[in-house]
């Protein structure tokens, strides 16, 4: 099983898949990381621009919409991710493993 292994890891196609599921995964981490700290750095140098009301009538401010958005944001950063690696690298990893099997 550990030649097995040996074999998937040093394949270039693997190897290529590998890079290309890391980029994806730090792009949505940079994506979740830099809009969160960028809620921060509003909240500490410009609070006023969050602390608008929506509207003459409510309590609700910007700063409670944009934290909801920040929330919504990471599940759908989340729902993406769940959907490019059932849909393309799972299948693509089974493949390379299905064919690195075959050839034992």
């Amino acid at each position: 099983m550990d030649k097995l292994y040996a074999r998937i890891f040093a394949d270039p196609e693997f190897q290529a898949l590998q890079r290309r599921r890391g980029r994806f995964v730090w792009t949505l981490s940079g994506t979740i990381f830099l809009s969160f700290y960028l809620y921060v750095f509003i909240i500490a140098f410009r609070p006023e621009w969050l602390a608008v009301r929506l509207g003459p009538h409510t309590v609700i401010n910007w700063g409670v919409m944009v934290g909801v958005g920040l929330i919504l944001l990471g599940f759908i950063l989340t729902g993406l991710y769940v959907i490019r690696a059932n849909g393309f690298y799972d299948p693509a990893a089974r493949a390379i493993v299905d064919r690195l099997s075959a050839e034992d």
